[in-house]
């Protein structure tokens, strides 16, 4: 099994009902699985082509729960995985984070120029737009 493979139940209904903005069905803490950090697809500085380049790494800080992508330059983004329908924020600097649902069990995240998909699963009998 690929690392990456490992991935797609890191990242529950918190994220994709920021695609679907669903406040009653909102996800706390405990939908973010533990599991091994692994790569995901990204496009950094506004490149046409997703390569398998960008790290993940979970951060549990008190009741903070942080998602940071960390880039092959040294560079990274953090996100605060929030329980309020919005998935994640952008959890530094004033760019807001956009959530775009794909077909294939991933989601784009998108902030400034750089982009990342992001292996997602929604929860059984959780609502959706």
């Amino acid at each position: 099994m690929r690392t990456s493979d490992r991935l797609v139940g890191t990242l529950c209904l918190a994220l994709l009902a920021a695609g679907c903005s669903d406040p009653s069905s909102p996800a706390g803490p405990e939908s973010v699985a533990d599991g091994d950090d692994a790569k995901v697809s990204c496009a950094l500085a506004g490149e046409t082509e997703f390569t398998e380049q960008c790290e993940v790494e979970r951060v549990q800080s008190g009741a903070a729960r942080e998602l940071v992508l960390r880039h092959p330059d040294g560079g990274f983004r953090r996100f605060e995985i929030v329980t309020d329908g919005r998935g994640l924020v952008a959890a530094d600097g004033a760019e807001e984070a956009v959530i775009t649902p794909l077909s294939d069990g991933r989601i784009q995240l998108s902030v400034g120029p750089d982009r990342y998909r992001i292996p997602a699963t929604v929860k059984p009998g959780a609502g959706g737009g």
